[in-house]
């Protein structure tokens, strides 16, 4: 299995560093590549603009990947949850990629493609510090299944 996370825009230098760290740290477990597609700022409308990416992001996915979209209308895991969901998506031996979008969301075409909705929470998020929580998350989940003491939560899954 190898984790895809693909996403709208590239990160600022600030969070491209942590972005960095943390995808250096979960590849000591897993497999896991960073694609980031271009941001359609100059589309002319805000859905044109979410189509122009939608087909950028779902270009973008392995074609037999299963898609999880980081939506807000999505499931909310703790990082237990996560920590199962990652277990379970290793144990199926399938690609997943993991969609982020831009500022202004994506097209229905994306969630059409989706396996699964996951949610950050309720808050509103700036998509690149979105796309920082997704890869520390995972590799919080990851210390989880091995039992390392990155996660000072209990585990109850």
């Amino acid at each position: 299995m190898q984790l895809h996370v693909v996403a709208v825009g590239k990160l600022r230098p600030a969070l491209r560093q942590v972005g960095d760290d943390y995808l250096r740290r979960l590849r000591r477990f897993i497999a896991v590549s960073e694609r980031e597609v271009r941001e359609a700022g100059r589309a002319g409308s805000v859905d044109r603009q979410r189509e122009e990416e939608a087909r950028h992001l779902l270009d973008a996915v392995p074609p037999d990947a299963d898609v999880v979209l980081v939506d807000q209308g999505g499931n909310a895991w703790s990082s237990e949850e996560l920590a199962t969901q990652l277990d379970a998506w290793r144990t199926a031996a399938r690609d997943v990629a993991l969609v982020i979008g831009g500022a202004v969301g994506v097209a229905a075409a994306v969630g059409e493609r989706a396996r699964t909705r996951w949610s950050l929470g309720p808050l509103t998020l700036p998509h690149e510090l979105a796309r920082v929580i997704v890869v520390e998350q995972l590799y919080r989940a990851s210390t989880i299944l091995r039992g390392e003491p990155y996660h000072r939560g209990e585990r109850s899954a």
